[in-house]
């Protein structure tokens, strides 16, 4: 099974030691991410629902990095930085992903590691891998032909 990292720059970029995504056969990992613009690298609203519209940007610029897309995900995880936020998020993210929804875990976090923000998410895709055509002219070697005695 093939793996290799994903790589967007209209992602938020990793401020850490990590990946921004990994595809490992047909399934693609997206690492937690969060408001973050992926130009600027500054968060990126004061509301949930801004917030939240920014991480899923970012989470669907790393899919789409590698051909997956929001609707191919099978696993969400949410954290908020205060649980009372879930009805104010779940809107946004019930108009943002399409039924069926991924299976989901979202828990209150400390996301203290950068003030301000409100929510952080990561995901697991289910796309399964296109087969690169070759380009342009066959760049097939010709089978040696056996020399006849």
């Amino acid at each position: 099974m093939p793996k290799y990292v994903i790589q967007s720059k209209r992602g938020a970029p990793p401020q850490g030691a990590y990946s921004q995504g990994w595809r490992a056969g047909d399934f693609v990992f997206v690492t937690g991410t969060g408001p973050v613009d992926p130009v600027t690298g500054k968060l990126v609203g004061d509301t949930i629902e801004q917030q939240t519209e920014q991480t899923i940007d970012n989470l669907a610029a790393i899919l789409g990095a590698d051909g997956a897309t929001l609707s191919d995900i099978v696993k969400m995880t949410v954290h908020l930085s205060d649980t009372s936020l879930f009805a104010r998020y779940n809107q946004v993210y019930a108009r943002r992903l399409s039924r069926p929804y991924p299976v989901r875990t979202t828990v209150g976090s400390d996301l203290g590691h950068s003030p301000g923000m409100l929510i952080e998410m990561d995901c697991v895709a289910y796309s399964v891998q296109k087969t690169k055509k070759p380009s342009g002219r066959n760049r097939l070697r010709p089978k040696a032909r056996k020399k006849s005695k």
